[in-house]
Parts: C-alpha cells; sequence; structure tokens
C-alpha cells in the first residue's frame, strides 16, 4: 500500500504565493493528513463531475460539503476512503442544484452522518417528506446564522436565498484564515453579498463552476481572495473573463480538472497547499 504523509510541503504564509506541492494521486491508497491540535484540513475533491469539499478536524471529525455529481457517487466514496474517512458528522447540502436525495440518502447511512446543514425551505422539504432522515439532525441555516463546526472552526451565514441561482454563501473562520464558500450566482445575492464584510478572505471556493456571467468583476475585486478554487462540471465551462480577473486581482487559481484534489493544511498562523493529479484532459 503507497500511503503518503503529509508531513512537508511548500509552505504559504497568508500574504505570499507560489506553486502548491504535487503528488501523484493516482497511485495513492491512503493519505494521513497528520492532523494536531489546533489544525485542519480543506480538501477540494477532484470529482469528475460537481462539488464535494471535505473538512477534517485534528479531533477526528469530518464534515462534507455537498457530495459531488448525480454519477460520481463512487468516485466519491474512494476519495473519502483515500482519506480515512469512515464516518461523517455533518454534511452540508447548499442548494437544489446538489440535491441529489438518493445519493445522500446513501451517505448518511454508510457514513453514520449525525446532521444535515442545509437552506430553510430545502430543510423543512426533506425533513416532511423522506423517512431516510429519521433519527438525523437536520439544520436550516439562514443568513446571520453562526455555528460552531469544529474546534476553532466556526461558521458565518453570509447569504442564504431560495431563489434561481442561490443557496447557501458562508464563510468559515479558522484562527485568522477565512473560507468563503460561494454558492450563488444571482444579482440579488451579489447586491447582498457586497455589503458584508468579507475581508482578508484566503480560500475562495468559486460559485457554480465559473461558468459565464456567474461572477462579476466588482465582487472579485471585493473578496480580493488569495487563492480560489474551481470545480470541474460536465455542463459548464469556466468563463476566461472570470478566470482572467480573479488572476488579475493576484489570486492562485486552481482548477479541479487540471490539478485534481486540493488539499489546504491550516495551522493557527500558515497554511500548506497540495495538490494530487488525476489523469484528465489537458485544462486550455
Amino acid at each position: 500500500m503507497r500511503v503518503i504523509l503529509l508531513m512537508t510541503a511548500i509552505f504559504f504564509h497568508l500574504t505570499s504565493f507560489g506553486n502548491a506541492s504535487s503528488i501523484d494521486y493516482g497511485n495513492i491508497e491512503s493519505i494521513d493528513l497528520k492532523l494536531k491540535d489546533h489544525e485542519i484540513a480543506v480538501s477540494f475533491l477532484g470529482l469528475g463531475d460537481g462539488e464535494a469539499t471535505l473538512i477534517q478536524g485534528s479531533n477526528g471529525e469530518n464534515i462534507l460539503v455537498n457530495i459531488g455529481g448525480k454519477e460520481t457517487s463512487e468516485e466519491l466514496q474512494n476519495m473519502l476512503k483515500t482519506y480515512g474517512v469512515k464516518e461523517i458528522t455533518t454534511l452540508v447540502i447548499t442548494d437544489r442544484q446538489n440535491l441529489f436525495l438518493d445519493e445522500i440518502t446513501h451517505i448518511i447511512s454508510k457514513y453514520k452522518v449525525r446532521q444535515v446543514i442545509t437552506t430553510p425551505e430545502i430543510a423543512m422539504e426533506i425533513t416532511n417528506k423522506d423517512a431516510a432522515f429519521i433519527g438525523v439532525v437536520v439544520i436550516p441555516w439562514k443568513e446571520g446564522t453562526i455555528q460552531t463546526l469544529l474546534p476553532d472552526l466556526s461558521a458565518e451565514v453570509l447569504f442564504a436565498g431560495n431563489g434561481e441561482d442561490e443557496g447557501l454563501d458562508f464563510s468559515l473562520q479558522f484562527f485568522k484564515h477565512r473560507l468563503f464558500l460561494m454558492t450563488s450566482s444571482s444579482d440579488h445575492a451579489e447586491e447582498n453579498l457586497l455589503k458584508k464584510n468579507l475581508d482578508e478572505v484566503t480560500i475562495f471556493k468559486v460559485p457554480k463552476w465559473a461558468k459565464e456571467d456567474s461572477l462579476s468583476e466588482q465582487l472579485i475585486q471585493y473578496v480580493n481572495p488569495q487563492i480560489s478554487i474551481l470545480f470541474e462540471s460536465e455542463q459548464h465551462q469556466p468563463d476566461p473573463d472570470i478566470i482572467y480577473d480573479l488572476q488579475d486581482n493576484w489570486s492562485e487559481v486552481f482548477f479541479t480538472k487540471k490539478h485534481g484534489t486540493i488539499t489546504i493544511k491550516f495551522t493557527e498562523n500558515n497554511y500548506e497547499v497540495f495538490t494530487f493529479p488525476v489523469e484528465k484532459e489537458d485544462y486550455s
């Protein structure tokens, strides 16, 4: 078995940029993140389609944000196995486009999910209609909600919409590091987010695979992230203008289509970036 111990990598300070460490993901059977107290790891999983983000704490708890595309269930489970995930404490479903009930039901059963977090509208729908959620705590997140997810890690909901191209937009705070996981791409959502405090964003998960008109130059400048993450979609290609605007704001841009899985390991003061490429078509 090939086991990777993530103990060394190019070191990223909060105001520094560079190339992340790259490891051949295809032959890895197990990844040991070696998390210590006051450390977490966030992995943007390089699935063939859709979004899935794994958050792991030093206490052994795992949080999964979305589950990838409708046809990537087996791929997701293989990746979770690689990261040593046997149970998932919290599953976050950000919007209806990520609401694949059959796949979610399987994840809840297989990984003994304790709580599901989603929008108020989806929370009401699944608790009233789906027996798979019996025994699972379903928590509705609305705008302004603040919740501790792991030791030293808290979430704040900046926007929670139920309209077209809307869902949960929330930030994660881990000591001085701030991650902004954006789902919505409507004009209404942007108007609201431009009124929020989005200072010092370390990591920015770009909404809607950066498809055309999903993100304005104004909001990119407002967020001004150090690192931007773009997931892969079979249906949508990223807008070159959005990529240009991100790079023009000195954001280091990572694509799951090009880089594979992107794991970021955080300590109190610094972070390291690792990439695990998979064999896919070259990204243009």
